[in-house]
Formats: C-alpha cells, sequence, structure tokens
C-alpha cells in the first residue's frame, strides 16, 4: 500500500461510498494505462505505466480545483508492444484482447451511477495500442468517458521538442519524467553515458517500420537521455497533467473546460 488517499484500491468502501455521495463533487476514476517493454539500458520495462500514473496523480490536485473528486485505479500494465519484439522484456498482448479487457473494467466502474466519469490515461504510444485504448471507450457515453494520451496533438504540442520529432523512446523526454518519478528505478549512470539516438519513432513509423530493431534502435532507445534532468521530468508530468484534466472536464463540464 502506498499510503496515498487518492489510490481507488486503498479506499474502504465505506471511504468510497462517503466520496461517490457528495453530490457536491462529483468524482472520476483514473485508470493508468501502460505496457511493458523495453526501454533502453537504463529505464525499467514499466516506464509508460510509471509516468501514466505520474499524470493521472497529478491530475487529482486540477481537478479538485475545479471542483471534480478524483481517484486514481491500480493500473492497466499490459498492452500491445509490437514494435519492441526481439527484445529482453517485450510482453505484447493482442490487440482486441486489451479493448476487452480495458472496456471490461471501465464497464465495471461505470456500473456505479455515481461515479461521473472514467478516464484512460495512456503513456504507450505504439499505433496499436492506442487504437485499442480508444476502441474500448466505443459506444459508451461521451460524458462518462475518455482518454488522455499526447498521441492528441494539442496536447503533444505542450511537450518538449525532444517529444514533437519522435525521438522519445526513453530518451530525454521519458527518462526526465521516470527521474521525477521514480529515480531509484534509473541507471543514472548508464543513462549519461549513453550517446544521442537521434531516430524519430513517428516518421520511422509512417515510412512503415515497424520494429525497433529495424528502425535502428539497437539498444531499445531514442533521443538523448544523458540530457535528462528530474526538474525537466517534473515539467513535463504537470504538462500531463494539465492534458488528463483537461480531458476529464471537457467531457464532463464542457461549459467549464
Amino acid at each position: 500500500m502506498s499510503g496515498d488517499p487518492h489510490q481507488l484500491d486503498e479506499q474502504t468502501t465505506a471511504g468510497l461510498d462517503a466520496v461517490l455521495g457528495d453530490a457536491g463533487r462529483p468524482l472520476a476514476v483514473l485508470v493508468p494505462v501502460g505496457s511493458v517493454e523495453p526501454h533502453g539500458p537504463h529505464l525499467p520495462l514499466g516506464t509508460d505505466t510509471l509516468i501514466s500514473q505520474a499524470a493521472a496523480r497529478g491530475a487529482v490536485a486540477l481537478l479538485a480545483a475545479r471542483g471534480v473528486a478524483a481517484l486514481v485505479a491500480p493500473p492497466v500494465a499490459y498492452g500491445v508492444t509490437d514494435y519492441a519484439r526481439g527484445f529482453p522484456g517485450a510482453v505484447s498482448v493482442p490487440a482486441d484482447v486489451l479493448t476487452a479487457y480495458l472496456r471490461a473494467v471501465v464497464a465495471g466502474l461505470l456500473a456505479e451511477p455515481r461515479l461521473a466519469h472514467v478516464c484512460l490515461v495512456s503513456n504507450h504510444l505504439e499505433p496499436a495500442h492506442d487504437a485499442a485504448v480508444r476502441a474500448a471507450l466505443d459506444g459508451l457515453p461521451p460524458a462518462r468517458v475518455s482518454v488522455a494520451t499526447p498521441l492528441i496533438r494539442r496536447w503533444a504540442r505542450t511537450l518538449s521538442d525532444e517529444f514533437k520529432r519522435g525521438e522519445c523512446h526513453a530518451g530525454r523526454y521519458e527518462t526526465s519524467i521516470v527521474l521525477s518519478a521514480a529515480p531509484q528505478l534509473v541507471d543514472q549512470a548508464r543513462a549519461a553515458a549513453l550517446p544521442e539516438v537521434a531516430v524519430s519513432l513517428s516518421e520511422s513509423i509512417l515510412r512503415g517500420v515497424d520494429t525497433f530493431a529495424a528502425m535502428g534502435l539497437s539498444e531499445a532507445y531514442a533521443g538523448a537521455p544523458a540530457l535528462a534532468t528530474a526538474d525537466e521530468g517534473r515539467a513535463l508530468i504537470e504538462r500531463l497533467a494539465e492534458m488528463v484534466a483537461g480531458e476529464v472536464l471537457e467531457r464532463l463540464r464542457p461549459e467549464a473546460a
């Protein structure tokens, strides 16, 4: 247990009932979605999940300031990771399985009629994964569900230059975030010694290249992890938290978003 009062799985039934019964404050549940895949020789396999969790935790205070209570659900830590195949630690699930599982989780949450909104917070950016996450919400009431991901262009524009170039798999962008959120999980000496790999994943994907190895990511990272800092990571988590809060408020309270 983390001791975080905003963790859904650390609530008691009575405690959750009290939050749901506060008619003056609608309740949103934020579900972090990630992956288990290699992130260079210096970051953990669960990096994408850690980023989603950090963004969700940061959004709690932003939503509270707008009159919306929020709890962070246990993460869905597996995703579609076909691009990482061939590297140790790449655990991919079929897209239709991920969609069905996420839809079941969301439906289970929404079965509580007093719960106002569920947001899937996804920071694993593989296209098939993103499509599977979005498909989980097909046909559900728009006011009660949303997806928050930096693949949405308006949020991508708020992030770092490395992210915008697409050179952001375990590079400066992700390494900075993990340095801020979970520094004990970063091999900082290894990161400092890694050379920049100037490969844009987004451009490679557009060209039809479908594995990290074929893109030239021999150590499963792109970008410049040696330039990462915890200060930059804190700023990026703030931007991602604003993304999550923005998506929830836009669906839940369009007039106030």
